[in-house]
Order: C-alpha cells, then sequence, then structure tokens
C-alpha cells in the first residue's frame, strides 16, 4: 500500500469565553500604514477601554511589526496567515480607522463562524467609516453575516450599550425606517414611460463599459458579476492600464498643451511649483493631459459608453494622477479631443461618463443617471464621492446635518461654484501618489440633487436612491471641514432630506455615493422617480430613501 504525504493542518486553539479578537485591516501602500498608524493605536486604545468595561478582553489578533512600523495587516498573502491561526469560532472586531483594502481580509471573513463586528470612528482624516463602509459592502455582496457600529467617542454609555449588546449576543441591528420599497411608491405616467423607453433601448441597442483593469484598492463590491450586469445591456470592454499608458506616451506635446491651454480659458488655475516630489509641475500637468487625450481615443477605439481607470495603483509608478483627467471627462465642456488623423472630434458635446477607481456600480448608475437627465432636460453630468464624513455645522448657517461627499477625481468642473472658473488644480498627496499630478478642487454649488447607490446583494442588483440638497457655508467652516479630510480634494457639503447620519450608515452599502444636479426641487424628485423606475425595469430591486425636500414620503 502507497504511504502518501499528507498535509497537517494545524488548528488554533479556541479562544477563552469572554474574549474577542481585533483585527486592524490597512493599505497596500506602506507609506500610508505608516502615515495612519498613530490613529488606528489611538482608537484601539479606546475600543479596548469599552471592551473592558462589557467585561470582556480583546486579543489582538496579529502583532505591530517592528520592521514596518505599524499593526496592520497590509496585504491579503498577510491576511490568510493571520486567520490561520484565529479560532474560527469566537467574536471577530475589524476595527478601522483608516481606508482599508478588504481583499486583504475577505478570504477569512468569508468562511469565519463567529460573529463579525466591523466598527469605525467618525473621522474624516484617513478615513475607518469610509473603510468599513467599503469592508461592509463587500461583505454584503458576498452574503457574509456581520453587524457594524460607528462611535464619535467610543466612551459614549450608548455606544457601550451597543457594543454590549453585540459581545453578549453575537448580533446588534439599527433602525432603517427611512427606506421604502419601489413598489409602495406611486410613479407619475410620463416618469415611468420614460423609463420603460430608456430601459428598452439600453436592452436592444446595448452599452458598453471600458474597464481599466478591476478590482482597484481591494473593492470587491465595485465588481458587478457579468451575469448581473450583461442582462442590463451593458457589456465590459476589459482594457489594460498598460494600453492607457502606452497611448499616453504617443500623444504629442502639442496636442497636451492645447488641452492644457483650453483648460485655462475655461478658468482653472494650476497652483504649480519646482519640486517633482511635493509640487505640481508642469510636466505632471502635461502628462494628465496626454492621458486625458489617450483615454478619449481608447474608448472611441472600443466604442465604449462610459470608462472607469483605476485609482492609485498600477498607474501611480508611472504616470501622475488620473484625477484632473477623470473629471474633465465627466464635463460637457471640457477641451475637445480629434482622433488620432485630425478627421473627427470625438465625443463631441457631450461628457464621457467615467467612474472612478473602476467602481462598476457607480458606472453603471452614472450611465442611467446620463440617459434619464438627458431625456428629461436636466444637467447629465454626474460623480462618485466618498461618504467621507459630516458634522453639523459649526457656523451656525445650516441647521440640519451636513455630510462631507468628497473624492479625488471624477467631479466634473460643472459642479462647482463658478464652475472651471472656480476650480484650482493641486498636487495629490506624495503619501498616495510619487508622481504627483493635480486635481480639481473645488466647492459644489448649492442646488438641488439626486444621491443613488448601485450594489450586489443576494446575487442580484440593488438600488437605493434619494433625494438631498447641496447647501453653501462659510468659507471658514469650508476650510475646517477641509482641513479635517483631504483638502485637495472637491468637497460638496450635502444635507440628505428624510436620512439621519446613522441611518445612511446603517444601510449604504459602500463607501461612494453617486450625486447629479437637478434645476429644481420638483424635477429632481421626478428624476429621482424616473431612474428609479428605469433601474426597475433593468431587472433591479429598487428602495426610496428618506423623504422629498419638503418632507413628503415617497409612498
Amino acid at each position: 500500500m502507497t504511504a502518501y504525504s499528507l498535509p497537517r493542518i494545524k488548528k488554533p486553539a479556541p479562544l477563552p469565553e469572554k474574549h474577542v479578537y481585533l483585527m486592524a485591516n490597512g493599505d497596500l501602500r506602506l507609506s500610508a500604514n505608516q502615515n495612519c498608524w498613530a490613529a488606528q493605536y489611538e482608537m484601539e486604545q479606546a475600543i479596548g477601554e469599552a471592551v473592558n468595561s462589557a467585561g470582556w478582553t480583546i486579543v489582538r489578533a496579529h502583532s505591530f511589526k517592528d520592521d514596518e512600523q505599524h499593526g496592520f495587516i497590509g496585504s491579503q498573502a498577510e491576511g490568510m496567515k493571520v486567520f490561520r491561526d484565529v479560532d474560527p469560532k469566537a467574536p471577530l472586531i475589524v476595527a478601522e480607522a483608516v481606508w482599508q483594502y478588504s481583499h486583504h481580509l475577505l478570504h477569512g471573513l468569508l468562511t469565519h463562524e463567529g460573529p463579525i463586528l466591523t466598527l469605525a470612528n467618525w473621522s474624516g482624516t484617513w478615513p475607518g467609516l469610509v473603510g468599513m463602509l467599503n469592508l461592509n459592502g463587500s461583505l454584503t455582496k458576498a452574503g457574509v453575516e456581520y453587524s457594524t457600529l460607528w462611535a464619535d467617542d467610543f466612551a459614549d454609555p450608548a455606544f457601550g450599550e451597543q457594543l454590549a449588546k453585540w459581545l453578549d449576543t453575537g448580533k446588534v441591528t439599527h433602525v432603517i425606517e427611512h427606506v421604502v420599497p419601489l413598489s409602495e411608491v406611486q410613479i407619475g405616467s410620463e416618469e415611468q414611460q420614460l423609463a420603460t423607453a430608456l430601459a428598452d433601448e439600453l436592452k436592444h441597442n446595448k452599452a458598453i463599459m471600458g474597464v481599466f483593469d478591476e478590482g482597484c484598492m481591494g473593492m470587491f463590491n465595485a465588481i458587478i458579476p457579468d451575469h448581473l450586469l450583461n442582462p442590463t445591456g451593458v457589456f465590459k470592454e476589459r482594457l489594460s492600464q498598460s494600453a492607457l499608458y502606452y497611448e499616453t506616451t504617443q500623444v504629442s506635446d502639442a496636442e497636451a498643451q492645447a488641452v492644457r491651454q483650453r483648460m485655462e480659458e475655461l478658468g482653472i488655475q494650476f497652483q504649480t511649483g519646482p519640486t517633482h516630489e511635493t509640487d505640481l509641475t508642469d510636466d505632471q500637468i502635461l502628462l494628465q493631459c496626454k492621458m486625458y487625450i489617450a483615454a478619449v481615443r481608447i474608448a472611441d477605439d472600443f466604442g465604449c459608453d462610459l470608462i472607469g481607470i483605476q485609482y492609485q495603483q498600477g498607474l501611480k509608478d508611472v504616470l501622475p494622477a488620473s484625477d484632473l483627467v477623470e473629471g474633465t471627462l465627466n464635463d460637457s465642456q471640457r477641451p475637445a479631443v480629434k482622433s488620432r488623423d485630425g478627421s473627427r472630434v470625438l465625443y463631441e458635446g457631450e461628457p464621457l461618463p467615467h467612474f472612478n477607481e473602476v467602481d462598476e456600480c457607480a458606472g453603471l448608475d452614472g450611465l442611467l443617471t446620463y440617459r434619464v437627465h438627458r431625456a428629461m432636460g436636466q444637467p447629465v453630468e454626474n460623480t462618485l464621492h466618498d461618504l467621507r464624513w459630516g458634522d453639523w455645522d459649526q457656523s451656525g448657517t445650516v441647521e440640519d446635518y451636513v455630510w462631507v461627499f468628497e473624492i479625488s477625481g471624477s467631479v466634473p468642473p460643472t459642479h462647482l461654484i463658478n464652475g472651471w472658473a472656480g476650480a484650482v488644480s493641486e498636487r495629490q498627496p506624495a503619501m498616495y501618489f510619487p508622481n504627483g499630478g493635480g486635481t480639481i478642487k473645488g466647492i459644489s454649488k448649492p442646488g438641488e440633487i439626486v444621491w443613488s447607490r448601485i450594489y450586489v446583494e443576494d446575487d442580484r442588483l440593488k438600488m437605493d436612491l434619494g433625494r438631498a440638497g447641496v447647501v453653501e457655508l462659510p468659507a471658514a467652516e469650508t476650510e475646517r471641514r477641509w482641513q479635517s479630510t483631504t483638502s485637495q480634494w472637491p468637497i460638496m457639503h450635502a444635507v440628505t432630506y428624510g436620512v439621519s447620519r446613522d441611518q445612511m450608515m446603517a444601510r449604504h452599502k459602500s463607501n461612494h455615493i453617486q450625486v447629479a444636479y437637478a434645476n429644481s426641487a420638483e424635477e429632481a424628485d421626478k428624476a429621482t422617480l424616473a431612474k428609479a423606475a428605469m433601474a426597475a425595469a433593468l431587472g433591479m430591486e429598487v428602495a426610496l430613501c428618506g423623504t422629498r425636500k419638503d418632507g413628503g414620503s415617497w409612498s
């Protein structure tokens, strides 16, 4: 009889009663993990005190790394090693004060049998709550049960009560009475007729989503499986960032200079300096303008209706950031790009919808928004933002809770106060972008918006959407918010109608939120309903969140 060498699995020891694991998932980039560790450490000390107060003890599932000077899980491979030594039946807290790459942990969370709690501090700085929302969306898509909590102060008795409940029962829930299924909503006949026609057109004529490499920044929730996407009439053209790099190198200096000249004629100001490592340089801007031309030409080559460029990873080592490119693509008023032979203007007079960070859920949402708003005579420019942070207005100008919607790229200048003339381009932080590159920084103009999010749950596409208003805050308050987040990025001050901070956090299944302006509150309501009906006609499960501006119910 042959004796084979069988693998042996070293099973971890059971965790003692009243003990709970804590994990800290981090970034893929060492510089980010090192810079952000102090905030994570501070949060973990506060969580430890809260857990001790509940009569439990934290066991950190992985140690501080002396050689790297941080205590984050920094890769998928490292995460797998950590989970090999974790009792699969024990309770587990994933505590996040920073942006994190969900795929570092997803493998272990998929097979973990004990209760899972995702937990974030209420801070816009790095930020943990954005990372947690991404992990929540990824777990939702993967079908993993979890609970979630967030807190301004981990010593708050209200938080302690919720934490103790999770520790003792393995579950904590939140009230989400602000959500109304579309089946309970009355939609006007004209909006329904338009939605049905637009859905039928998309399914019949079909559309191409150009994807420059999937899976950006560990965002499992941002990938739509083909078997869910294709029934909507949208099909992926899988493109490579290497092709975008090559095409960028083929654009002439003269063409790129013409793009920059047009941007400056429109009013944007570039804050340049001489030092590549710390400043936005003219050479960086030139390469960004070349990338813009290259992206439009590649999209035309493949007949794309929309495209998504990976954020940070990959291109960051060879090119400046794509942010200037992304926001410009999303604007109707943008520098013209001709075909290589100069015979045609590509996508003339319209935006080429771009979905930041290759978030395909945002891309599909953006395509629907573009077509609904175009048909209804509403502004077609739309973008995703990070659901970054929020706070009460400390100036006293606005009584409502004001969200900070903020994203590095993708925001069209049309969304900003004074448009292109209200935009400033500043260098991306060197911690993330060694090759620099400028953003399109500005303050979003006051007005009525539709917000939405497509996500994957129970192996189907779903959409939540609602209404909000963009408010104007004093310059000092805006600056406070910028300094609490990322000051180089465009910012939107948003008040969500009928949706509180905690309701949004409890329900939202993504770090991203899609926004588009409408010409009035009434027209925004109609655009909301038309988009909801179009999504439903494409097979999505749709829910309306919150209220209309006047507080009126959707049902």
